[in-house]
């Protein structure tokens, strides 16, 4: 990538001689790249070619949109192996697994958008009148670090597809992959002024973005917090917004399931990418008879997950993506020891042999309580919370004792009381018994966990607006 130094606005390549922010190598700490700390005047820049671009494009045909998407999945594809490295690298996630998620997904999710289009039904009869879905106008995209390119993916495909306009925002921890994106754009047909990525800060570039009139939606995937001072900006002008944030996802193991199954199934859920998902399954509800061998099943299964260097082949548990989050996490299992908890695996120190680079022990506490802040806040590290329960009702109540509702899990013999279970938790989706990952079905949170759905037709509908003709 020779364009780290620029940003990318209009269609062109334009040189940033300002200050810059360091990007990190998580495995050693290493400063592996710079990109712009762009100011207000570079982001607005890149609102008015959006702005200006939409007329044209929001009257752009469907066939010529498939095209320019087909013309990104061939990109994707092509460039898969340097995504991968490159989010690899950034953030911590195993080089195999960043083969198969981080570069693989945005290849997946754009492929399932070109199979739905031509289907998608842009207008339609309803009595006498002509229900027409027309884009929203521009869209400003501020993403996440921890997936960083399928995050990107998720908005600027539909948005593109339903024909809107497009300012990027990516995550400065992890900006690389965003960069690749931009590229590939540039080599397709996508008309000047439809995407736009500019680096930078949050408090000046992203506070511009949510904040500019000509912005008519946000569509942000991050903490809660930040959400929240999105959707007070955007309602100042009315904006649309659709908000992925954060989640303390319970997974459910009622007294007859297979618990050795259920166990190995949660424990590789919380800690996938060393537990920075959003989905994470972080807090394990299990009977109260059989919470300390739910525990020693746990601690098992992370001892079999030692941290080791993301970019070998043979590593399952990376690093962190940055100090700061290390230190968080850190912060958060000596809290647990300091409330009381039970620690079964793991702890605060620095795992044996990792000296460099932002790691983290996989760590498992047993008997916590809920209401405590270890079973109610979002760590967002490899942490994984047992808490004992004493009837049905009683885990359906402490799973839906947080504020978030993002993902859940339910495991059970009986695969209708498992859906009924699944029923009554107050979350976006539940895996039940371990149900493979759709994405084709909607994504997004109850509560504090967000507004909005992401994925397949739902997707698509939080771009578009809704207009009647009556005939």
């Amino acid at each position: 990538m020779n364009n780290l130094s620029k940003n990318y606005i209009n269609g062109e390549w334009v040189s940033w001689s300002g200050p810059t922010l360091d990007v990190h190598e998580a495995g050693t700490g290493d400063v592996i790249a710079k990109v712009p700390a762009s100011g207000r005047d570079e982001m607005e820049q890149a609102i008015a070619a959006a702005d200006a671009a939409f007329a044209d494009w929001s009257e752009s045909s469907l066939d010529q949109r498939i095209k320019v998407l087909e013309q990104l999945h061939a990109g994707l594809k092509e460039r898969a192996g340097e995504i991968a490295e490159t989010v690899c690298r950034e953030v911590g996630m195993p080089i195999k697994l960043a083969t198969g998620i981080q570069a693989g997904l945005p290849a997946t999710i754009t492929k399932t958008y070109l199979k739905m289009l031509p289907d998608f039904p842009f207008s339609e009869q309803c009595g006498n009148s002509e229900v027409q879905y027309a884009p929203v106008g521009v869209v400003g995209c501020i993403t996440p670090w921890n997936y960083p390119l399928h995050q990107v993916i998720l908005k600027i495909v539909p948005a593109i597809a339903a024909g809107c306009t497009v300012v990027l925002k990516p995550a400065e921890i992890a900006p690389q992959s965003a960069y690749i994106l931009a590229e590939i754009l540039d080599g397709t047909d996508l008309p000047k002024g439809v995407f736009n990525l500019v680096s930078g800060e949050g408090q000046t570039v992203g506070d511009t973005l949510i904040k500019h009139p000509a912005v008519r939606m946000v569509s942000f995937t991050g903490s809660t917090r930040t959400g929240g001072l999105i959707a007070h900006a955007a309602a100042d002008d009315f904006k649309r917004i659709a908000l992925e944030m954060g989640g303390k996802s319970a997974s459910v193991i009622l007294p007859d399931a297979n618990l050795a199954a259920a166990v190995k199934g949660t424990v590789n859920n919380c800690l996938l990418n060393s537990g920075q998902t959003c989905t994470a399954l972080t807090r394990m509800l299990v009977p109260a008879d059989l919470h300390d061998e739910a525990c020693e099943l746990a601690a098992a299964a992370v001892a079999r997950m030692t941290p080791g260097n993301p970019l070998e082949e043979t590593t399952r548990l990376g690093p962190l993506a940055s100090a700061q989050q290390r230190d968080k996490v850190i912060d958060y299992i000596k809290l647990g020891i300091e409330e009381g908890h039970t620690l079964v695996a793991g702890g605060p120190e620095a795992p044996e042999g990792c000296d460099k680079g932002y790691f983290v022990k996989a760590t498992v506490f047993g008997n916590v309580k809920p209401g405590s802040r270890l079973e109610q806040e979002e760590i967002f590290g490899p942490v994984l919370c047992v808490i004992p329960y004493q009837d049905e009702a009683d885990a359906i109540r402490i799973a839906n004792g947080t504020q978030y509702g993002l993902s859940g899990a339910v495991w059970s013999a009986d695969a209708d009381r498992a859906k009924k279970v699944a029923g009554k938790l107050r979350t976006g989706q539940v895996f039940v018994n371990g149900g493979d990952f759709n994405p084709l079905a909607p994504f997004g949170g109850f509560g504090h966990s967000g507004i909005g759905r992401e994925f397949g037709k739902w997707g698509l509908e939080e771009f578009l607006e809704v207009r009647s003709l009556q005939l």
